[in-house]
């Protein structure tokens, strides 16, 4: 804010010396410190008072006896006139400046006022203020206005005598007048005030409060009581190997469920689970009657679209991973119809949840089931195979060579001994004949018993039919049924820890907290609703306020 500067009291001193004829110029001695606005204007119009072919260039001791004239007379008694206007120093300076522009001798701001009055120059009218600022060519600068000229009229005007326009000729002592004027200031700072605090009282209430009222009054007056069902529920896994315990494992695992907690909150949010609720319960037609409010009311045919942005709004899902806990609030305009959709959404959770498991089940069981029938389809095939070998063949193979071999074995036994029984009889000097016959026919016998086998089993050992080859085929059948065995071992070992892994991972939905219809509306809530209107509208409010005053404040700078 701007103060009215405080006017200056200048006294006149007069020198003359004896006989000069030219009038002295009045020299002003300001009683208080000097603006420096003015002192700068003063040390500017000096070299120009110098130079004034009327002022003189030195001042001469006054000599006793001596009579002013009647032109420094007269110069004085306007200088008096001026004083006695009382004139502020801001219109001082202005004619101080107003005098150096049009090249005027003014020794001081009285001086300066007087002079342009001489010269036809109003030094406080508004266009003269203005030349100051926009100067014009030196041309117009100093063009004068003669008689007759059409123009601007540069005298100033006339007032009746009295009115009450005319400054005040009261004479005050510097006190006096400074606490006036300290007064005045102080008037005019309170009226300010006042004005910028009932402006700033109507923005209020146009952008703070009639907004709030009519939040509130919609809140307690207009909008449609909600009533809120709440319910809570969990999924569990089952962690038992099936009979460890009575409980058989059934144990709330927050961490190893979360994944289908995350699924089930997803599903319940999905617009599919909209859409179901609609067809199952009559979703969009609840929202659609006439007896809810306009803001919270779907319209007549609502868009999917428009149903699902509603239906977000009013199912609201949270899930707790420290608890495990899924929570479901429903909101609707009938605390039945709230219960309702809370228990067939809570049925469509459980089915989401044994689909998830059921899934997981199969995808555990498939590989191992595949695995287990493949070895018993491979063992079933061995067996065939060894049994088609032993009805083709008839006997055992390894049995006829054993067979075939014991009886080379005997009948090399014997024919040992038949040998040396012969031997004997010929170390006789006098053998007996019969019996040296007798023995050289069993070995003789016995030799070809023993011929005989040896090819049998050359024949049996030889050829793509023979025993031995038989043998081999019958023993590479018997090999290739006990790996068969041991891979089904195994395989039925995989699909054991496949079901086990697969019962292990079953999941089963627990309703911690039914759904029950409340007797009261929950929502809207009207007093935390409408302070809260309140605080967002006074942030906006504020928020333009200092946009605003940022933005004026890099205009005028």
């Amino acid at each position: 804010m701007t103060t009215k500067p405080k006017a200056r009291k200048f006294r006149i001193k007069r020198t003359a010396a004896p006989g000069d004829t030219a009038s002295p110029q009045p020299q002003a001695a300001p009683t208080e410190d000097a603006d420096p606005v003015a002192l700068r204007a003063r040390q500017a119009a000096a070299p120009a008072a110098a130079v004034a072919p009327d002022t003189p260039a030195k001042a001469t001791p006054a000599r006793a006896g001596e009579v002013a004239s009647s032109a420094q007379v007269d110069t004085e008694q306007d200088m008096d006139a001026i004083r006695r206007e009382g004139l502020t120093g801001r219109q001082l300076r202005m004619a101080r400046r107003v005098a150096q522009k049009h090249g005027l001798p003014a020794t001081s701001d009285f001086d300066a006022v007087r002079l342009l009055r001489q010269n036809g120059i109003d030094p406080f009218q508004r266009s003269n203020m203005l030349e100051l600022v926009v100067p014009q060519n030196a041309d117009d600068a100093e063009a004068v206005p003669q008689d007759g000229e059409k123009g601007r009229v540069q005298l100033p005007q006339t007032v009746p005598a009295g009115g009450a326009n005319l400054p005040s000729t009261e004479k005050l002592n510097p006190m006096e007048r400074r606490m006036r004027e300290i007064s005045e200031i102080q008037r005019d700072i309170t009226l300010r005030r006042r004005k910028k605090m009932g402006l700033l009282m109507v923005r209020l209430a146009f952008f703070v409060l009639i907004p709030t009222f009519l939040a509130g009054y919609y809140f307690y007056k207009i909008a449609t009581p909600m009533y809120a069902t709440e319910s809570q529920f969990l999924i569990i896994q089952n962690e038992g190997t099936g009979g460890a315990s009575a409980l058989g494992g059934l144990l709330p695992t927050q961490f190893a469920t979360s994944a289908d907690s995350i699924a089930v909150q997803s599903y319940l949010q999905s617009k599919d689970a909209m859409l179901r609720l609609d067809e199952d319960a009559g979703f969009k037609s609840h929202f659609t009657d006439g007896d809810i409010d306009a803001i919270q009311r779907l319209t007549e045919d609502p868009t999917n679209e428009e149903a699902y942005k509603l239906y977000k709004k009013n199912i609201k899902i949270g899930y707790d991973p420290t608890e495990g806990v899924i929570r479901l609030e429903v909101i609707a305009a009938d605390p039945d119809t709230a219960k309702v959709y809370s228990e067939r959404l809570i049925d469509y959770a459980e089915e989401r949840v044994n689909n998830l498991s059921q899934a997981k089940r199969e995808d555990g069981m498939r590989d191992a089931q595949q695995s287990f029938d493949k070895a018993s389809e491979k063992r079933r095939e061995a067996q065939q195979r060894l049994i088609e070998l032993q009805v083709a063949n008839g006997v055992d193979p390894e049995a006829v060579i054993a067979a075939i071999r014991g009886q080379i074995t005997n009948l090399e036994t014997l024919t040992i001994e038949k040998q040396l029984e012969l031997a004997a009889l010929m170390d006789n000097a006098r053998p007996n004949r019969a019996k040296v016959e007798g023995a050289q026919g069993d070995v003789r016998r016995l030799e070809a018993q023993l011929a005989a086998l040896r090819r049998k089993m050359t024949e049996a050992t030889e050829g793509e039919n023979s025993l031995a080859r038989q043998a081999v085929t019958l023993q590479l059948a018997q090999a290739d049924l006990v790996n068969a065995d041991a891979n089904q071992q195994l395989a039925q070992t995989g699909l054991d820890a496949a079901r086990t892994e697969a019962s292990r991972q079953v999941r089963y939905l627990t309703v911690a907290v039914r759904p029950v219809a409340s007797e009261e509306p929950s929502y809207p809530r009207k007093f935390e609703n409408t302070i809260l209107a309140f605080l967002v509208f006074a942030g906006i409010y504020l928020m333009l306020s200092l946009t605003a005053s940022i933005l004026r404040e890099q205009v005028t700078s």
